[in-house]
């Protein structure tokens, strides 16, 4: 898509306040440190990897589980046995000592079809962890963008009240001479000083303006405020948006429209989920045990056992208080919910395109209007100068026509600002931030 550029000050920057910073930091630059530093998506990619471990978890309810098992035992007691045969010699064994050792090998396998549907829920819930993290880098990348872009209007400002002092210095120089000359009062020179001053303290002021946006841009770019860089004295903007291709964007890539998507099929799955749970259980179980038994008294002296036991349970619950019918009921409601959601979802993205574009495309004409005025009010104010030098015109009105130029250039660089700054939300609504200054 072609693009234009608009210099916001049509002189070479001079100024102090940026004369000692040798780095500059591009747009570019800013959202690749801002994706790799910033804590908001640093936070949002390690929930996609909770997500996804929560999900693999669920994976191993339909897995089987095989447990090895050893138990051994000890026994040592003095033992009287009297036997039926002979009840009157008893047999008298002290310290009379049982072992036993006993392996197993355990394996059980539980089919659950309402754990089949669980797993497909929480895959959907990985998807939506995903498009969440996509949430918050888009709106980290539009949040750096404004960011950046404000600060380079500030910047303009600054240059704007830079130009503004330098002609106010020449109008005090000029009607110093002519006071000094005899040729202007003393009070045309302290009117000059006066606004002078003035122009001074609007611009120490930007100057405060301008630390604190850069310390906006550093705090997202998640550096310290005492990081100092220059930016682009420039802001680029593109030719044309068309409110038909954003919309259609918009439904097909507004990760939020489509995180809400995703719940709603999350919501269906949970109603099957429920349903599923009134279908039987069936258990397979498996081990393999072997069993020793060593004794010095009793009828058996040693005891030696080795085998497999296999079985299955079918189990169905029949009645649970009524409680699974509620849920179902309750996830019903949800699904009703969710479709709710979405058509609202669907209508707020449809009004706040229209807002957005509507700003965007009023800004756009007033764009043209304002370079148009500003144009003549800086030939205005170059003629105000020139008749001010020779006399001809009082300082109020020099004075009017540079308040006009500061005025008429500032909304010029404010239009464009706006241009811009919406610009960046129609991407974002439209799910194209990732390309915010991409070129043909």
């Amino acid at each position: 898509m072609k693009k234009f550029l608009l210099i916001g000050l049509l002189g070479v920057i001079s100024c102090n306040l940026f004369a000692q910073q040798s780095e500059t930091l591009t747009f570019e630059q800013a959202v690749e440190i801002g994706l790799e530093n910033n804590f908001d998506v640093k936070i949002a990619t390690n929930q996609v990897l909770l997500t996804e471990n929560e999900r693999k978890i669920g994976t191993s309810l339909l897995m089987p589980t095989l447990d090895l098992n050893n138990t051994r035992g000890y026994r040592r007691e003095d033992t009287e046995q009297a036997f039926v045969s002979d009840p009157e010699n008893p047999r008298i064994i002290p310290g009379a000592q049982t072992r036993t050792n006993n392996y197993s090998l355990v394996g059980i396998y539980g089919f659950r079809a309402d754990a089949v549907v669980a797993l497909q829920r929480l895959g959907k819930l990985a998807e939506v962890s995903e498009l969440e993290a996509k949430v918050v880098i888009e709106n980290t990348v539009a949040a750096i963008a404004t960011a950046y872009y404000r600060l380079v209007l500030e910047q303009q400002r600054y240059e704007v009240l830079n130009t503004t002092l330098e002609l106010s210095n020449e109008r005090m120089e000029i009607a110093k001479a002519q006071y000094e000359f005899g040729r202007a009062s003393k009070r045309d020179f302290l009117a000059a000083q006066v606004d002078y001053n003035a122009d001074l303290t609007a611009l120490v002021s930007q100057e405060q303006v301008i630390q604190n946006s850069r310390v906006t841009l550093n705090e997202l770019l998640a550096l310290g405020p005492e990081n100092d860089f220059a930016v682009n004295d420039t802001i680029t903007v593109k030719e044309n948006l068309f409110l038909e291709d954003l919309r259609d964007n918009a439904f097909s890539n507004n990760k939020m429209f489509l995180v809400t998507q995703r719940m709603e099929n999350v919501a269906y799955l949970q109603l099957k989920e429920l349903r599923a749970q009134r279908l039987p259980t069936i258990t397979l179980n498996g081990s393999y045990n072997d069993n020793t038994l060593n004794s010095d008294a009793g009828f058996l002296l040693s005891n030696e056992q080795q085998g497999i036991n296999l079985g299955a349970t079918i189990s169905l619950n029949l009645f649970s208080g009524l409680s699974l019918n509620r849920r179902i009921q309750g996830a019903k409601i949800q699904i009703n919910n969710q479709r709710h959601l979405i058509e609202q979802f669907e209508n707020q993205l449809q009004a706040d395109l229209q807002r957005t574009f509507n700003t965007y495309e009023n800004s756009k004409r007033l764009l043209e209007i304002e370079k148009n005025n500003y144009e003549v009010a800086v030939e205005n104010s170059d003629i105000a100068l020139d008749r001010f030098r020779l006399g001809i015109a009082n300082y109020l009105e020099f004075r009017d026509a540079q308040v006009n130029r500061l005025q008429a250039e500032s909304r010029l660089i404010e239009s464009l600002y706006t241009i811009k700054e919406n610009e960046i939300e129609l991407m974002r609504l439209s799910g194209k931030i990732y390309f915010p200054e991409t070129a043909d």
